[in-house]
């Protein structure tokens, strides 16, 4: 990975992933600035990573190269505005924010700056993260290779062509870490209906979700459906319940709750 300077604005638990990551693969801890309002994170980040730290936003800026855009979509425009102070003429911006798009974020800084525009779910506080990303033309290559690799920290990466593409990295990865639960909390209360107490009920799920996610993982050579085959044997217990599975339509639930998250993520960049 390319070793720039690089200020991260938010010192909230995304930042303090990344951050983690980038130390912990031998990543300058003096060439990481975080900045944030207040200072416990900023404390905890220095104690722990060996990292600058400022509670002025402009500071950090001024001496860094790369701008890691980490607090929340509501507080955007005002923190952009007051960057517009600095000199930010060829410093790459990095947005880890929901639902901004890069026009707009450029129109709060208040010019066309290199701008790449991530998506990250929530599993990248534990290094098993998936981030979407996008960048218009103007983003050099190795500007696009560091962003990739300063979020390959926290887990995969894929690249989108078309910034609207965003969404449908939010419908299947930023918000499917809550389908997963949902459907999760389902089965453990089943199980305990069943006659388990909660904790073996929990056990019981959980164990499985992590065992079957790794043979995911570890065959990716192999269909999802030829995956789910292997452990269908033909009129034995999981083919009944993949059947009625199917015959309750679970695959037009999951393709019409995917749709709603791309619609909501849609209407809430409007509203930003």
């Amino acid at each position: 990975m390319q070793h720039r300077r690089i200020a991260f604005i938010g010192a909230g638990n995304m930042s303090r992933s990344i951050i983690s990551g980038m130390v912990a693969s031998g990543y300058p801890a003096d060439l990481i600035t975080a900045s944030n309002p207040s200072t416990p994170k900023l404390d905890a980040l220095k104690a722990d990573f060996g990292i600058q730290t400022t509670t002025d936003n402009l500071q950090a800026v001024a001496q860094s190269d790369v701008i890691v855009l980490s607090v929340k979509p509501q507080m955007m425009e005002g923190v952009c505005a007051a960057l517009q102070q600095a000199q930010l003429g060829e410093k790459l911006f990095v947005s880890i924010a929901a639902g901004i798009t890069v026009s707009r974020l450029q129109q709060m800084l208040g010019s066309d700056y290199k701008l790449v525009r991530t998506m990250p779910n929530t599993p990248s506080a534990l290094g098993k993260g998936m981030t979407g990303l996008y960048a218009d033309e103007q983003v050099l290559e190795v500007d696009r290779q560091f962003a990739g690799d300063l979020l390959s920290q926290v887990g995969e990466i894929a690249w989108v062509e078309q910034e609207s593409m965003i969404d449908a990295v939010i419908a299947a990865a930023g918000s499917s870490p809550a389908y997963f639960f949902l459907f999760l909390e389902s089965m453990q209360n089943e199980a305990e209906n069943m006659g388990f107490d909660k904790a073996t009920a929990r056990l019981l799920v959980q164990q499985a979700m992590l065992g079957s996610a790794e043979m995911v993982c570890h065959n990716p050579q192999l269909e999802l459906s030829e995956l789910r085959a292997q452990v269908t044997s033909k009129g034995g217990t999981t083919a009944q319940a993949i059947a009625s599975f199917q015959d309750s339509g679970l695959p037009a639930i999951v393709s019409k709750a995917m749709q709603a998250a791309v619609t909501r993520a849609q209407e809430m960049a409007k509203q930003i």
